[in-house]
């Protein structure tokens, strides 16, 4: 997500930074950069105008100017506003309330509104211990209730059942019962979309809300639709009470322009976005950490959550401890570290995160492909167990047999197999000295900023 708006301001940022003194032709120049990257990531035109026009105040107004390091703190200036555009800090959902919190989720149709409900069941079930009911209205569309059904079994959530030959509003009041009669913390009810805003729809989702009064309605809009995301939920908040926005399918959406859009437009808080396709892809909206993700500065506190809660720690604990006794790192250990690679997001997910990796993360994006980790992984499940525990048994015969069996080439096992042999003396060194000997052993090997003397090592 914002990668063409991050290329563009790092640009900025970079002419910027190598200017001893800024002037006030300089700072137009900027601001003319700076306007272009917005229009092209399609913000909406009416906030781009404030936008420019609130860091011109600021940088004319003697900050930038009389500053040692202008370049810098015209790119702070530019986060603040950011920040600020996007709604200065995350607001969480409202569900201190008399159990069950009914969340009513609106939309239109193919936003991801039915994947989301299940995704945001995950979330409050991992981090706020919340069990959920879901239920679905959608009685035109009885394909979306068989889907509900099956994600709510995947993410272990209890499901409502609904038919097509009820009324929607008596499915959402008979669900909100069932849950107050055992004790279920939150009702989430998946409404019908349509392909546009009509009349009809507008009024069922009005009844459904007065019927069951949600403490929260959120709006779910593809975030790939750009501008139009921001007028399409300014309609949706001019029927109902909207409380919140949820973005969809941010990890293909290039531009940004409905993150950067939506709250000014419609004054509400985007309070999720959604990050892939897996069903724990939903994160927290915060409006500081997406500003220094376009600005390239990465997102260090997103990071640390994702390893606090989607690493297997015993696994990881298991592996310490296993080079720790001087035990060879085979390829079960491989295939476990690429596992949880996935579970972060993978490496497009992990780069975006990591601070000084905005300026080359096209690039390495390019050379790490998340599709290669799911061919390597293909590689091991292609191995016998015998063959991951002792890597090198596997020689001529054994690798035609395994490139065979997972559809690939014997160079690409090879591939693999060096891979491994690189990370088993590398962990090899970490047993015998440490983190730091780890790191010696890896320079040259990894991207500029992450060796020795990079992030912090």
């Amino acid at each position: 997500m914002f990668d063409g708006l991050s290329e563009h301001l790092a640009a900025t940022s970079q002419k910027l930074r190598g200017q001893g003194r800024l002037t006030e032709k300089n700072i137009e120049d900027a601001l003319r950069d700076v306007r272009r990257a917005l229009l092209e990531a399609d913000v909406a035109l009416v906030v781009v105008r404030t936008f420019i026009e609130d860091i011109k105040q600021r940088a004319l107004g003697g900050d930038v100017l009389t500053s040692l390091t202008p370049g810098q703190v015209f790119i702070s200036i530019v986060q603040e506003e950011l920040v600020r555009v996007m709604g200065e800090q995350n607001e969480q959902l409202n569900l201190s309330v008399q159990p069950p919190a009914v969340v009513l989720m609106a939309g239109l149709q193919g936003a991801g509104k039915t994947t989301t409900v299940a995704k945001l069941s995950k979330l409050l079930q991992d981090r706020e211990k919340k069990k959920s009911l879901l239920v679905s209205c959608d009685i035109y569309r009885p394909a979306a209730i068989e889907q509900l059904k099956t994600l709510a079994a995947q993410v272990g959530a209890e499901f409502f059942p609904s038919s097509t030959d009820q009324k929607p509003v008596k499915i959402a009041q008979n669900a909100v019962d069932y849950a107050r009669k055992h004790h279920l913390d939150v009702v989430i009810v998946d409404t019908a979309g349509r392909l546009h805003i009509d009349d009809e729809m507008m009024a069922e989702i009005q009844q459904i809300h007065k019927a069951v009064n949600p403490v929260e309605t959120l709006f779910v809009v593809d975030s790939m639709t750009g501008q139009d995301a921001a007028n399409t939920a300014l309609a949706f908040d001019q029927a109902l009470p909207l409380t919140g926005i949820v973005l969809t399918k941010t990890d293909g959406d290039a531009r940004g322009g409905a993150a950067l859009s939506i709250r000014q437009i419609t004054g509400k808080p985007i309070k999720f976005m959604g990050t892939g396709e897996k069903i724990d892809g939903l994160e927290a909206f915060h409006p500081d950490r997406v500003a220094s993700r376009i600005l390239g500065m990465g997102d260090v506190v997103s990071l640390v959550e994702d390893v606090q809660t989607k690493v297997d720690h015993k696994k990881a604990e298991k592996l310490a401890k296993k080079i720790k006794k001087g035990k060879s790192f085979d390829f079960n250990d491989l295939k476990d570290q690429f596992e949880q690679m996935q579970n972060m997001g993978g490496m497009a997910g992990l780069i975006d995160k990591m601070p000084g990796m905005g300026a080359m993360s096209e690039k390495i994006k390019g050379q790490v492909d998340d599709r290669e980790i799911r061919r390597m992984i293909a590689i091991i499940h292609s191995m016998t167990p015998k063959e991951r525990r002792f890597p090198d048994i596997i020689k001529g015969s054994r690798k035609r047999r395994i490139a065979q069996g997972c559809g690939l080439q014997v160079q690409d096992v090879n591939k693999l197999m060096k891979q491994q042999l690189q990370m088993r003396k590398m962990m090899k060194k970490m047993s015998k000295g440490g983190m730091a000997a780890m790191m010696r052993g890896m320079k040259g090997k990894m991207p500029p900023g992450m060796g020795p003397g990079g992030m912090g090592f």
